[in-house]
C-alpha cells in the first residue's frame, strides 16, 4: 500500500478489500467509465454516449473516480476550458476486473460476444487473448479446491466475527 492512497473508509460488515474496492468502483455507470476509457474514449460527451448514463450521473462518478485516484482530469482546451478524462496508474489496475466481468458476461449473460480482444505482440500475427490467473510463484492456474483465504483482519475468521 503506497502513502499517496486515501483513508480507507469505514464499511459495516467484514473488513474485506473487496467491499473497499467496491465503495470505489462498484457502481454500474463508474466500471463503464473505466471501460470507456480503456478503449480510448476520454471525453465527457463520447463517454456519456457510450455508457448511457444520464450526464448528472456519470458527472458525480467521474468526479468520485477522480477523488480516489482511478482517473485524473486533463485540460484539452483553454477556451473554453474543456478536460479529458485518463486513467492513472490505479485505474488501469482495473484491467483484470474489466476483463473478467467480460469473460463472465460473455459466458454467462450474453448469446454472442460483442467485444472480442486480441493479442497483437510485436512481430507475431494477432491472436485471441484469453487473460487467466495464475499463481506468482509456480505460474500454474488456481483451481477453487487449492485456494485457501488466509484471513488476517483482527476479530474475524472464514465465518465471520469471532467472540461473543
Amino acid at each position: 500500500m503506497t502513502s499517496d492512497l486515501p483513508a480507507a473508509p469505514s464499511l459495516p460488515g467484514r473488513p474485506c478489500s473487496i467491499a473497499a474496492a467496491l465503495h470505489v468502483v462498484g457502481e454500474k455507470w463508474a466500471l463503464l467509465a473505466v471501460r470507456e476509457l480503456f478503449y480510448g474514449n476520454h471525453r465527457f460527451d463520447r463517454i456519456a454516449r457510450n455508457t448511457g448514463a444520464p450526464r448528472d450521473r456519470l458527472t458525480a462518478r467521474l468526479r468520485a473516480l477522480e477523488e480516489a485516484g482511478v482517473v485524473e482530469r486533463r485540460p484539452y482546451s483553454e477556451r473554453p476550458p474543456r478536460y479529458e478524462y485518463h486513467l492513472t496508474e490505479a485505474g488501469r489496475d482495473l484491467a483484470p476486473l474489466t476483463q473478467a466481468l467480460l469473460a463472465w458476461g460473455d459466458r454467462w449473460v450474453l448469446p454472442e460476444a460483442p467485444v472480442v480482444f486480441e493479442h497483437t505482440p510485436e512481430g507475431h500475427p494477432p491472436h485471441p487473448y484469453d487473460p487467466r490467473w495464475v499463481c506468482r510463484t509456480c505460474g500454474e492456474p488456481g483451481r477453487g479446491a487449492e485456494l485457501r483465504a488466509e484471513i488476517r483482519s483482527p476479530g474475524w475468521t472464514a465465518e465471520g466475527p469471532s467472540g461473543p
